[in-house]
């Protein structure tokens, strides 16, 4: 299960609690009566969908209710930061990649074998 901090609660929740909002930070047309179908469907369909580090938007649902943003690498799915909704894009290009070898291929062990038995 994951853990997602919430900037507004100031804590730390599982999973369960939020929803994705999809990509944050999109630059939206202003007047949305004046563009082209193919230009909304542009701007409302079309994502990038890279391997990394990606900023979206997410909702707690279950708790204060408000959007904020995350920073999220999607090979490992951790979460990065999160930041409350408005603030500006935070600079992540000097963080360390958040990707790592899961622990079968660091260990050769698999994730039974690390458990142990119950007593």
């Amino acid at each position: 299960m994951l853990l997602i901090y919430c900037p507004y609660c100031e804590e730390e929740r599982s999973e369960l609690e939020f929803r994705n909002g999809g990509d944050a930070h999109i630059a939206r047309p202003t007047n949305m009566a004046d563009i082209t179908d193919e230009e909304f469907q542009e701007f409302f369909f079309m994502r990038d969908n890279p391997k990394g580090l990606i900023f979206e938007r997410w909702r707690h649902i279950h708790g204060c209710g408000r959007f904020f943003n995350a920073a999220r690498d999607t090979v490992s799915d951790k979460f990065v930061m999160s930041y409350k909704a408005g603030e500006p894009k935070p600079d992540l290009s000097a963080a360390a990649p958040a990707t790592e070898k899961p622990l079968a291929e660091k260990t050769g062990e698999t994730h039974e074998a690390t458990e142990g038995t119950a007593k």
